[in-house]
């Protein structure tokens, strides 16, 4: 079952493991807005980083850029997909790297629903979709 905050919900929220001394790493998961209202996911934190934000990917005269986001928009009856290649949760100054398997809390901030903390798990490095081993909704989700 999908976690809930307000009208939007959470689903398959994962991590690429990282190499030992990584610095860097990335969330995605599906938001689905079920409500009448917009919405917009405005901010994101973690324990495991100094600091996450949300980004983006875009092509550029055939060099893939990375951009910082100020929202992603959820508008009512669809869902915001942030995956590989494209829209992303950043994570920057990781204190310990991503192993596959292990979980770790991420809270989520909305404009209108409330925020939202649960757990992460970590794919294989590389992964491009999570590991199927059950992982099909964000684990522990609480409103705050």
């Amino acid at each position: 079952q999908a976690q809930t905050s307000g009208d939007i919900s959470v689903q398959s929220a994962w991590a690429r493991a990282t190499h030992p001394g990584a610095k860097t790493g990335a969330v995605y998961l599906t938001l689905v807005n079920k409500g009448a209202m917009d919405d917009a996911l405005v901010g994101v934190s973690t324990p495991i980083a100094s600091m996450a934000g949300l980004h983006t990917e875009i092509m550029n005269n055939g060099v893939m850029k990375m951009r910082p986001l100020k929202s992603v928009d959820i508008r009512p009856g669809t869902q915001a997909t942030l995956k590989p290649g494209g829209r992303h949760i950043m994570l920057m100054g990781l204190k310990r790297a991503l192993k596959r398997g292990d979980h770790f809390p991420l809270t989520l901030q909305f404009a209108h629903a409330p925020a939202m903390t649960g757990e992460v798990e970590v794919a294989k490095i590389g992964a491009s979709m999570p590991d199927m081993n059950g992982m099909s909704d964000m684990k522990g989700m609480q409103q705050q």
